[in-house]
C-alpha cells in the first residue's frame, strides 16, 4: 500500500472520528437541555394544580396536537378550568375552525379562557375568541381579523428563462392561480367571494361569543375586522380582550372568580413523546412533506388567516 493511500485512510478515519465525536457532543447537549427543561418546568407546574394551561405557539396549520391537549385537560376531573395560552399570528383556515368549534363545545362543560402572549393575530386571534374571557398582554399585537389568499404571477421570469409550462386539466377554474399566466377577472371574482364567505364566518363567530362586549356591537365589530392590528390595550378599547394582564394574573383571577378551593397554581398539558430513531426520521419526513406542500401552494390555494 502506497504512503499517500495510507494518509488518505488514516485522514478519512480522523475525519470520521471526529464527526462521530461532534455528534455525541450534539446528542449530551439536547439531552441535558431538555433535563433542564423538564426541571424547571416541574419547578413550576405543579402536578396537583387545578387550572390547565393549553399553550398555541406558531402558525396554525394542524389542529390534531391542540385538540388532543384540549382532550386531556377536559377528561381530567382535578382541573377544573383551562387557559389557552395564544402565541400564533394565524394559520389556516379549516385547522384554526376545528380548534374554534372544540374550545365552544368544551366550555360548555368546563370554563375555557385565553391568555395573549405576544401575538395573538388572525388565526390566533380566531382560537382565542372561542374562550368566554381573553387576557392579554397590553403590549401584545393582536386583532389582524381578515382572510388573506396569495398568488404570484410569473410569465416575465418565465418568458426570460424561456420555459413554457403546459397545463392539462378538466375543469375550467382546476389551475386557478396558476403562476405562469394573468389570473382572469371571472377567477378573481370567485376568490374574492369565497374569502369574504370566510370572512364573514370570522366575523360572527367573535359575534357570537363576544356580542354583549364588542363595542359598536356588529357594525363596530365590522370596522376593527379590516385586518388592523392592535396592541392588547387597544384591543380591550374594542370590546376585543376582557382584560389586561400576562398569564398568571389571568390564572388567579380565574381561580378567584371560579372561587377553586384547591391551591392556585397552572399545570401545562403537555403530550410525551420518546425520541426513537424512527420518530425522528419520520419528523424529518413530516417536515419535508410540509415544506414541499408549502412550495407548491401556488396550485394548491390556501387561505390563511395570518398578518
Amino acid at each position: 500500500m502506497s504512503k499517500d493511500r495510507s494518509n488518505g485512510i488514516v485522514g478519512i478515519f480522523i475525519l470520521i472520528t471526529v464527526l462521530f465525536v461532534i455528534f455525541l457532543m450534539f446528542a449530551f447537549y439536547t439531552v441535558s437541555n431538555l433535563k433542564s427543561t423538564s426541571k424547571l418546568s416541574a419547578a413550576f407546574d405543579d402536578d396537583a394544580s387545578p387550572i390547565a394551561v393549553i399553550e398555541v405557539d406558531g402558525v396554525i396549520m394542524d389542529p390534531r396536537k391542540t385538540i388532543k391537549k384540549l382532550l386531556i385537560a377536559e377528561k381530567e376531573k382535578k382541573f377544573k378550568a383551562i387557559i389557552i395560552r395564544v402565541n400564533s399570528p394565524g394559520g389556516a383556515v379549516g385547522p384554526t375552525q376545528e380548534i374554534y368549534e372544540e374550545i365552544r363545545r368544551i366550555d360548555k362543560v368546563k370554563p375555557v379562557y385565553a391568555s395573549f402572549g405576544s401575538v395573538a393575530a388572525s388565526g390566533g386571534y380566531y382560537i382565542g375568541a372561542a374562550c368566554r374571557k381573553i387576557y392579554s398582554n397590553a403590549g401584545a399585537l393582536t386583532g389582524s381579523i381578515g382572510v388573506i389568499m396569495n398568488f404570484m404571477n410569473l410569465t416575465d421570469l418565465y418568458k426570460w428563462a424561456k420555459v413554457s409550462p403546459d397545463v392539462i386539466k378538466a375543469g375550467k377554474y382546476k389551475d386557478i392561480g396558476n403562476a405562469a399566466r394573468k389570473m382572469t377577472e371571472e377567477e378573481r371574482m370567485l376568490l374574492t367571494e369565497m374569502t369574504d364567505n370566510v370572512h364573514e364566518q370570522f366575523i360572527m363567530d367573535i359575534f357570537k361569543v363576544r356580542e354583549k362586549v364588542i363595542v359598536g356591537g356588529l357594525e363596530g365589530l365590522r370596522k376593527y375586522a379590516q385586518g388592523q392590528i392592535f396592541s392588547g390595550h387597544g384591543a380591550k378599547e374594542r370590546g376585543l380582550v376582557d382584560e389586561l394582564g400576562g398569564l398568571y394574573k389571568a390564572g388567579r383571577a380565574i381561580h378567584k372568580e371560579l372561587k377553586i378551593k384547591e391551591k392556585f397554581g397552572l399545570k401545562v398539558i403537555k403530550i410525551k413523546r420518546s425520541l426513537s430513531f424512527t420518530e425522528i426520521i419520520q419528523g424529518i419526513e413530516e417536515s419535508v412533506q410540509d415544506i414541499g406542500y408549502k412550495l407548491n401552494s401556488n396550485t394548491v390555494p390556501l387561505m390563511i388567516f395570518n398578518p
